[in-house]
């Protein structure tokens, strides 16, 4: 087993674990322990062990996952979804491709109240997928609309991945949501931007609808005020310190679970479905996380995060090249593993020599969701194009990542703009 103190060797099994389908959270724990071992012998590596177990197991900071995750399924619940999504058609209607376009920004805003980008991609194909096949939309415009407004789950707080990333590097929960809320924005305004191209590109005649009169689209705004005050009063209250992100996570849930009530959908017994899959959720990113903590203690024994930086001090003193390095690694690795599992295997090497560099940890945060974004909807392994299959199961996944590429393209325009310019990121962060 000493072999395994060579960090390559290390790295090599763990990919082989994850190709013969070992769930993630099995892979970093094993190889981690594994590791640890022969670097440092059985008792202290079985002692650190239970002592990242334990120590993690009762930290409080990690109360904030089970409680946006009840936040969302209570919204879900809500019918929140469907509101958002008749008021962005009543304001796109009339525009050419406008179904399309009040699909993204009905992802936008439930992404707000959500914070998973695969029950967002779901949840919005039940909702738009047939009214946009009913006035004859093509498969791939309608497909892919969905699926990359779907990816704005994870980015637009409140995110699950900013949860796991700010535990992993230990920075700050609240700065990591206000930092991501306009990028989040430009990820819609891009996404409307990739419809438009997608229709003028395909030349097809999509029908429009009348322009409705002003009075009417402010009476379609109605149904999405609970979304927006439940947004506001969670994220303002942290902007304005007036209570901490774990807090801030009780009082989303609390402020779902009342519009899951105020809508007349709720019940006693259909609020059980909502409390078991944010139990069964919260269990396995539990296990995930455990698991990454545990390979970081190998990652940081075995030496690799001082050997990555020895590495790349073939760029000098040239950090943009540095951070474009990283991008192509993500974006190779987007082509094989899911988007939590690469965060959780990557971002442990790659923060310590970001932070060495001189980057601005929020910032590099809220460039690793934008690119996880990108694996979401890139083959092989797009996981919301999958999530779309599996619920239109005639339209072939070819189809759907064929028309994704527009998205895909604004997607790297987007990434192109917070390296070049970092106060899209760290205006709002900075002003908490």
């Amino acid at each position: 087993m000493d072999f395994l103190a060579s960090w390559p060797i290390g790295a090599v099994c763990l990919f082989a674990l994850l190709i013969v389908g070992l769930p993630i959270a099995f892979a970093l724990t094993l190889i981690g322990v594994l590791g640890t071992v022969s670097i440092i012998g059985w008792t202290p590596a079985l002692s650190l062990l239970g002592t990242t177990f334990f120590d993690q197991g009762r930290n409080y900071s990690l109360s904030i996952l089970p409680l946006f995750l009840m936040m969302g399924n209570f919204v879900v619940q809500s019918g929140i979804a469907e509101n958002l999504y008749s008021a962005a058609h009543a304001w796109l209607r009339h525009r050419r491709g406008g179904l399309a376009l009040a699909t993204v920004v009905a992802c936008g805003g439930f992404s707000s109240v959500c914070g998973s980008s695969m029950a967002t991609a779901a949840t919005m194909t039940r909702i738009a997928l047939p009214s946009m096949r009913r006035f004859g939309y093509p498969d791939h415009l309608a497909t892919a609309s969905i699926a990359a407004g779907g990816t704005l789950g994870i980015l637009i707080p409140p995110s699950v991945i900013l949860v796991f990333y700010g535990i992993m590097t230990q920075q700050d929960i609240g700065k990591l949501f206000l930092a991501g809320i306009v990028p989040g924005l430009m990820g819609v305004l891009g996404y409307a931007i990739a419809v438009s191209i997608s229709v003028r590109l395909d030349g097809a005649s999509l029908p429009s609808e009348p322009k409705l009169p002003l009075a009417e689209r402010l009476r379609a705004l109605k149904g999405t005020l609970g979304a927006l005050v439940l947004f506001v009063f969670v994220m303002g209250g942290i902007y304005l310190g007036v209570f901490t992100p774990t807090e801030s996570a009780g009082m989303g849930a609390a402020g779902a679970l009342l519009l899951s009530m105020l809508s007349g959908r709720f019940s006693l017994k259909g609020a059980l479905g909502p409390l078991f899959d944010a139990a069964k959720t919260t269990a396995m990113m539990f296990f995930i996380l455990f698991g990454a903590l545990t390979f970081t203690n190998y990652v940081n024994l075995s030496g690799m995060t001082r050997d990555m930086q020895d590495l790349l001090t073939v760029f000098g003193d040239n950090p943009l090249a540095v951070i474009l390095t990283i991008l192509v690694i993500y974006l190779l690795l987007g082509c094989m593993l899911e988007g939590l599992s690469m965060i959780m295997l990557t971002v442990p090497i790659f923060y310590p020599v970001v932070a060495a560099q001189g980057f601005d940890l929020i910032w590099f945060g809220i460039f690793v969701v934008v690119v996880t974004e990108i694996s979401y909807i890139t083959p092989p392994v797009g996981m919301n194009a999958f999530v779309l299959h599996a619920v239109v199961k005639d339209v072939k996944l070819g189809t759907i990542f064929r028309g994704l590429v527009p998205f895909v393209a604004m997607d790297v325009v987007r990434i192109a703009l917070l390296i070049g310019i970092p106060s899209l990121v760290l205006f709002l962060p900075g002003r908490m």
